[in-house]
C-alpha cells in the first residue's frame, strides 16, 4: 500500500499586524471597538486565519472580560468588540484612555503567523 501524500502547509513567519493592517478604535460604553483593515487585499486571509478570538483574548489578557469578532470580507476587514475594556465607559472611567483609542495601536503590536510570501511582501512595502 502506498502512503497518501499530504499537502504541506506553507511555511510561516511571525509578523506584527502593523505590517499587514490599519486599525482604528473607540468606545461603545464599556466596550472598546477595534477595526482591523488589511493594507492589501491579499493580506485579508492571513488576518482571518491569524487574528482569532483566542489570540486577541490572550493578547489583552487582564484588560478585557470578553472578545467578539466580526468578519467584513467586502472591506477586507475584521471588527472586534473588547468587552469590559473601559472600566465603565468614557463618562465614568478613571482610566487615562477612557475612550479606548490606544487599543488599536496595542492590537497592531500583536504577532501572528503568516505565509512567508506574505511576510516578504509586507516587509518590502513597509
Amino acid at each position: 500500500m502506498v502512503p497518501k501524500r499530504t499537502a504541506r502547509s506553507p511555511k510561516t513567519a511571525p509578523m506584527q499586524l502593523r505590517y499587514l493592517a490599519h486599525a482604528r478604535s473607540g468606545d461603545k460604553g464599556d466596550t472598546a471597538n477595534v477595526g482591523l483593515i488589511a493594507l492589501e487585499p491579499e493580506y485579508y486571509d492571513a488576518l482571518v486565519k491569524g487574528v482569532t478570538v483566542a489570540r486577541v483574548r490572550k493578547h489583552f489578557r487582564g484588560m478585557v472580560s470578553g472578545v467578539e469578532r466580526f468578519e467584513l470580507p467586502n472591506l477586507n476587514a475584521l471588527n472586534f468588540l473588547l468587552h469590559g475594556a473601559l472600566d465603565g465607559g468614557g463618562t465614568i472611567s478613571l482610566k487615562t484612555d477612557a475612550q479606548g483609542k490606544v487599543y488599536s495601536t496595542a492590537m497592531l503590536r500583536m504577532e501572528i503567523p503568516v505565509p512567508v510570501g506574505v511576510a516578504r511582501k509586507a516587509k518590502r512595502s513597509a
